[in-house]
């Protein structure tokens, strides 16, 4: 059944003119699979376990509103993959804070916090990572140049995701918000061990690269004032989030990612995934451990 069109009585309120595009269960789960790199027919089908006719009705349905575009990926016989158009990409935050309220007020206790059980609906989450691969297409603002790939080509990647960093020059763990929230601070702490850490993830040819949901100048001003020899991504638009579901917190206004660490190999896949991470130093020596066995290099030194 398709959303029933808002009445003239809407025609001002932007929620029921949303509503009347995504506010079916099955749009948004489209839109979510799609987000997450199955943009296939067939992929989609078999990821959500739905009748073709419902998937092509919603596919239609979107494409023709302009949240999705097809893409021509065969000629004979004629295939399409179905994207995100620009219109389509502003509704990633929506994903995000809707999986944010089910985490934790339907997943959870609804306690505000950015940790998380361990053997929670969060952390089960992020373990079934591990095995995927990470969609092509995300290019997320860089701090040491252009836009790029969140992970590096060629070579095994380790990414961290962290909250938030402080105030370029303040003490490590200062918090970010007036009112501490539990896993927000301790992320300039990270970032420092990462950097002491980097000559042997060089050595190894292992890539570091740091995400956040910062902006990137905040970012730029604090990998400058730092010096870190890796590039942060700035996630700020989700893309990142919302492909591969990370958990999130609010914090003021802003939705953060919950500290986690991906090692990732040459050819994209996620070989290993840690969260919650309770112990950073720990994290750091699993990151560079784990991330040096998908390599045919000797083992790092101390």
């Amino acid at each position: 059944m398709n959303p029933k069109t808002p009445g003239p009585s809407d025609d001002s309120c932007g929620i029921a003119q949303a509503a009347a595009v995504v506010g079916d269960w099955w749009s948004l789960l489209v839109l979510r699979e799609i987000a997450r790199g199955h943009v296939r027919f067939d992929a989609l089908a078999r990821e959500l376990g739905v009748s073709r006719k419902i998937l092509s009705d919603r596919l239609t349905a979107l494409t023709d509103r302009g949240v999705l575009a097809r893409r021509p990926y065969q000629e004979r016989p004629p295939r399409h993959e179905y994207v995100l158009t620009e219109q389509g990409r502003g509704l990633l935050p929506v994903l995000v804070a809707l999986q944010d309220w089910a985490d934790r007020w339907l997943l959870g206790d609804g306690s505000l916090t950015g940790l998380a059980e361990e053997q929670g609906a969060e952390a089960r989450r992020v373990h079934a990572l591990v095995g995927t691969v990470l969609p092509h297409g995300i290019a997320l603002p860089a701090t040491d140049g252009p836009p790029r790939d969140p992970l590096a080509p060629g070579r095994p990647t380790v990414l961290f995701a962290y909250p938030a960093t402080g105030t370029p020059g303040s003490a490590p763990g200062q918090p970010v918000v007036a009112d501490p929230i539990p896993g927000n601070a301790g992320c300039t702490l990270e970032n420092r061990l990462f950097r002491a850490a980097w000559p042997r993830f060089h050595t190894s040819g292992i890539a570091v690269h740091g995400v956040s949901t910062q902006n990137p100048p905040a970012q730029a001003a604090f990998a400058h004032a730092e010096g870190l020899p890796f590039p942060l991504l700035s996630d700020a638009r989700m893309d990142l989030t919302a492909a591969l579901r990370l958990p999130v917190f609010r914090a003021g206004q802003e939705v953060r990612i919950k500290r986690l660490l991906l090692v990732c190999d040459a050819d994209r896949t996620i070989r290993h995934a840690l969260f919650p991470v309770t112990d950073i130093p720990a994290a750091v020596e699993t990151a560079l451990r784990t991330a040096h066995a998908l390599t045919n290099t000797s083992t790092p030194g101390p």
